[in-house]
């Protein structure tokens, strides 16, 4: 069995006897010359590809492929049962550090990027949570700092759970607090409303996206962001390359290979920050705040060598 965390949830996968750290530790050519997605990866069977566009040209490469791809990616999640331990794999006890490291981050962007006198100005506070599930990170995190949250979920049975998780179970979905809308909608399928979301959190469902679906959405995503407003998005992490979910219809990315796509869409990594308290076997995972806007640079501060060299006299 592998364990990893698939964009959804964390995930058992059948394979052929390999261990996540096979994955992990899986040793691709380097050549920094090179674009981060001309790099090598493997699918959950171990078999290798020579790059990613290899790789998307063989399972998403003409229109019938693609729509097979993103009809096998929802079958799978409609088998699952909708509760915590279906969707999180049958590793509900990753929930608790998952929303805390979660939460550690949203807290540090929302105190430097909505100040408590920008904040008062800005309310009411929305969020849309992409890949929403069952409303797991809904109910727990985001209900809690924003005054309204809509929820993006193609799995019909996971949005109904959360309709009524949040609608009768959620002591904190409040007037002040609450789930508004619920899209049963493909992530790639979806335009927001213009400049409603404060904040965009998209945790463990891009990696159902083929590159050119993930660079489209994001593109047209940020229409959906007030002035200030910003992504959040937390993924699983391959050490290098990529890693192809023969069951799921998944890909985990590396790193670079992210902040090569997020370049590709016009956004900047504001800030990042790796989750903690994870078990050893299961994949990295990475939180990203992007912005449309690039991060102010600090001034430069005056050399001292310079500053103290005496100046000569003529």
């Amino acid at each position: 069995m592998v364990y990893f965390l698939s964009s959804y949830s964390l995930l058992s996968t059948s394979t052929l006897g390999l261990t996540a750290s096979y994955f992990s530790s899986f040793s691709f050519p380097s050549n920094s010359k090179i674009r981060c997605m001309d790099a090598g990866g493997l699918d959950s069977d171990g078999r290798e590809f020579n790059t990613a566009e290899d790789m998307w040209r063989e399972q998403a490469g003409d229109p019938s492929k693609k729509t097979q791809w993103y009809r096998d990616g929802v079958s799978y999640w409609e088998g699952v049962k909708a509760n915590m331990d279906g969707v999180l794999g049958g590793f509900a006890n990753v929930n608790e550090p998952d929303i805390s490291c979660s939460e550690d981050f949203l807290n540090i962007l929302l105190s430097e990027r909505f100040p408590p006198a920008a904040d008062a100005r800005r309310q009411p506070l929305v969020a849309l949570d992409c890949g929403s599930g069952i409303g797991r990170v809904t109910k727990n995190l985001l209900i809690r700092y924003f005054n309204e949250v809509d929820l993006l979920e193609p799995v019909s049975h996971f949005l109904e759970t959360a309709r009524e998780t949040l609608a009768s179970g959620c002591q904190t979905n409040s007037d002040m607090h609450k789930a508004v809308n619920f899209y049963c909608v493909p992530l790639q399928d979806f335009t927001p409303d213009t400049a409603r979301y404060d904040v965009i959190w998209i945790q463990w469902c891009i990696g159902h996206l083929t590159d050119e679906d993930f660079v489209s959405f994001f593109k047209s995503a940020k229409v959906g962001l007030k002035a200030g407003g910003f992504f959040v998005l937390k993924e699983n992490i391959a050490r290098s390359g990529f890693v192809l979910d023969n069951e799921d219809r998944s890909v985990t990315r590396s790193d670079l290979y992210f902040k090569e796509l997020f370049s590709r869409c016009g956004l900047h990594v504001y800030k990042s920050k790796d989750q903690k308290g994870f078990p050893e076997e299961l994949f990295a995972v990475k939180m990203y705040a992007l912005t449309t806007d690039p991060p102010k640079k600090a001034p430069r501060a005056k050399s001292k060598t310079s500053t103290n060299r005496p100046r000569t006299i003529m």
